[in-house]
């Protein structure tokens, strides 16, 4: 028996890209290790790159302002990879011309097609461009796009919630994970204040992301302009390193994985301002690595961080978050860190996520319905 052969495609990809590449790449190397599995990437590089069972890229341009993202110089030649690589299932990842390419090639050769929902665009695009207006018009393309799939994915209730105002009544919920072999708190290290140059009684948080609007960073540099010296900030993605206040650091963006879990694991707990996430991987991994986390009550970050494993402060108010960073270091952070270590042990691996979507895949290729099939798995299990 052949294996079965999936393939995700998604513009959303990048050498410094943030949380769909890194699901798409955890996923591949998952799918490496289950017998009667193929897995190809189609996204967009450099040049034109193309290995069936691997990663392949179509040449594109790099478009101005993003986070180093492509697009394809040739629309049309993604659909015909799709139909050449001849999957048995295919996943997109966004909602542009790849998501169209691959419906083309499910109808075209009778094969499920799901859709992972990674960002609410609409909101997006309204608050930065055009109001309420351009986001009513793109809600009605959304849902125009999604109701063709068989099933679509989303990583929170929140996403979950959104979709179900579409209309879109074949969503499932599909929480991402981490590589808690990779982030884990044997990765810190007592190096981290002599580098930044801070006494050993400084407070050391670290943030992890893009420095664009939706991860507010003015929020978190006016939290810890109110803190003063006795606490530091390591921000980890911005362009160049260096100094942005007397205790704000930059660094650049980490791309080895390992290298940023030592620097996470080494702070005293990670801290978010970011009001419009739909997941929040870096949550998970500063929890893995056994880091409590401070993050703006907003977005999808409530379903991952409570008084257990870190605080939450109020979104959008630099005074709430300094008080609640102030307010960790009354409680016993190490304890905290075990809570939120424990549960992404429990909750949020990476080989929980796919068991959970493979019951999803097995639906779609077997003809049964997708929605449910999580829950079954579970209860077949148990």
């Amino acid at each position: 028996m052949r294996p079965r052969h999936l393939v995700d495609t998604t513009l959303f990809y990048s050498p410094t890209s943030g949380g769909v590449r890194r699901y798409v790449n955890a996923k591949h190397d998952w799918l490496a290790a289950q017998p009667g599995w193929r897995h190809t990437l189609v996204v967009p590089g450099s040049e034109n790159h193309i290995v069936r069972g691997g990663i392949c890229t179509l040449r594109g341009i790099p478009v101005p302002g993003s986070f180093n993202y492509r697009l394809p110089l040739k629309p049309r030649r993604w659909a015909r990879l799709l139909d050449a690589l001849r999957p048995d299932l295919i996943e997109a990842g966004d909602t542009f011309h790849p998501a169209w390419a691959a419906l083309h090639v499910a109808r075209r050769r009778g094969i499920p097609a799901a859709a992972f929902c990674h960002s609410n665009l609409p909101r997006i695009v309204g608050r930065r461009f055009g109001g309420q207006l351009a986001e009513q018009v793109l809600c009605r393309y959304v849902r125009w796009l999604y109701e063709r799939f068989d099933v679509v994915f989303a990583p929170s209730h929140q996403v979950l919630d959104f979709l179900d105002s579409l209309g879109i009544r074949h969503a499932v919920h599909q929480p991402l994970g981490v590589d808690a072999d990779m982030f884990r708190p044997e990765r810190r290290g007592n190096w981290l204040r002599g580098w930044l140059g801070v006494g050993a009684e400084t407070r050391v948080l670290v943030y992890a992301g893009r420095f664009t609007d939706e991860k507010n960073v003015p929020i978190l540099l006016r939290a810890f302009a109110r803190l003063g010296h006795s606490y530091h900030l390591l921000m980890i993605g911005g362009g160049h390193q260096g100094r942005l206040a007397t205790n704000v650091t930059r660094l650049p963006y980490r791309r080895d994985g390992v290298e940023l879990a030592r620097w996470i694991a080494s702070a005293d707990a990670l801290v978010h301002a970011g009001t419009r996430e739909t997941f929040g991987l870096v949550i998970l991994e500063a929890m893995a690595c056994g880091r409590p986390v401070v993050a703006a009550r907003a977005g999808a970050l409530p379903e991952l961080v409570d008084e257990h494993v870190g605080a939450l402060a109020e979104p959008g108010r630099a005074e709430s978050l300094a008080e609640a960073i102030s307010a960790l270091y009354e409680r016993d952070i190490e304890a905290v860190g075990a809570n939120a270590r424990a549960r992404v042990l429990r909750q949020f691996t990476w080989q929980k996520t796919f068991q959970r979507q493979m019951a999803v895949y097995g639906s779609l290729l077997t003809g049964r319905p997708a929605v449910g099939a999580q829950e079954e798995e579970v209860v077949e299990a148990g």
